[in-house]
């Protein structure tokens, strides 16, 4: 079909405006991951020249830096499994019992769960940590992140078990299996992708949370990188740029890591594998 001139300079002008979005979101991205191998602390979009490692070389040298990454791995591997575990067993339990009133419990739950690990809460979650004694330890961040996340993490988990017709559970219950065979037999393969969505999700969470683990830690030994970027600014508060670069790029490798990963191995789905 021939366009008419006013279709196509609309169409010019779409394209245009689209390009224009594109750029203004592609070029931090494009210095973000040329800045690290570039030997002075410049702004521009030029390439590199020369290249260098030496910005990687000064960051592994430092021992804080170095020690926050594993603090990170340590308190997001730690928050990951305990919601994807509790989060798992609740959801399971909240889509087949009969119990009155668990959708206005699920959706109460989902809506306090917004204050749990905001600054709002940070007060009272710092007396509980320490009256508990946990202060300044990994499980104190762990803890707090699991309270916080749990809640949301049931309610996508519900949708995907939701999705399971209980017959599936029922025959195989018939055929001798017990409850808790048909859990882990018929239920958890079907509902892995959702178990996936949350544990990617948990992580991205945790691995880049900046105030819980400031509040609650206190020894440099357990910060996590979050918190450790900030030893890259100068005394007087200015970054140095090509540290901070290099730093910020290794700090979301993980992330991009994990995501890959998981696209490749199991895939993203907001639904369950079997339809009634």
């Amino acid at each position: 079909m021939k366009l008419t001139l006013p279709a196509y300079v609309g169409r010019i002008a779409f394209s245009a405006l689209a390009a224009l979005i594109g750029a203004i979101f592609a070029l931090p991205l494009i210095w973000f991951i040329f800045a690290p191998f570039n030997a002075r602390a410049e702004l521009g979009l030029a390439i590199p020249d020369p290249w260098t490692l030496s910005n990687f070389a000064t960051v592994f040298g430092n021992s804080y830096a170095v020690q926050a990454l594993w603090n990170s791995f340590i308190q997001a591997t730690g928050g990951v499994i305990l919601v994807g575990a509790a989060a798992t067993l609740a959801a399971y339990a909240l889509s087949r019992s009969s119990v009155p009133g668990k959708g206005a419990v699920t959706y109460t739950l989902l809506l306090f769960s917004s204050v749990v690990s905001g600054s709002a809460a940070m007060v009272p979650i710092f007396l509980i940590v320490s009256a508990m004694g946990v202060m300044d330890t990994h499980i104190a961040v762990i803890l707090t992140f699991a309270g916080g996340l749990l809640p949301t993490a049931m309610f996508i988990l519900r949708d995907f078990i939701d999705s399971i017709p209980k017959s599936y559970e029922e025959s195989a219950m018939v055929a001798g299996a017990s409850p808790v065979q048909a859990f882990f037999d018929v239920a958890l393969p079907v509902i892995r992708p959702g178990i996936v969505v949350v544990v990617v999700w948990a992580f991205v969470n945790i691995w880049g949370s900046f105030l819980i683990p400031f509040i609650l830690l206190r020894s440099s030994d357990n910060m996590p990188a979050s918190v450790a970027i900030y030893s890259f600014y100068s005394e007087a508060g200015t970054p140095i740029v090509t540290l901070l670069a290099a730093y910020a790029l290794i700090y979301s490798l993980p992330v991009v890591a994990l995501y890959l990963f998981v696209s490749w191995k199991f895939g993203f789905r907001f639904f369950g594998g079997i339809k009634a």
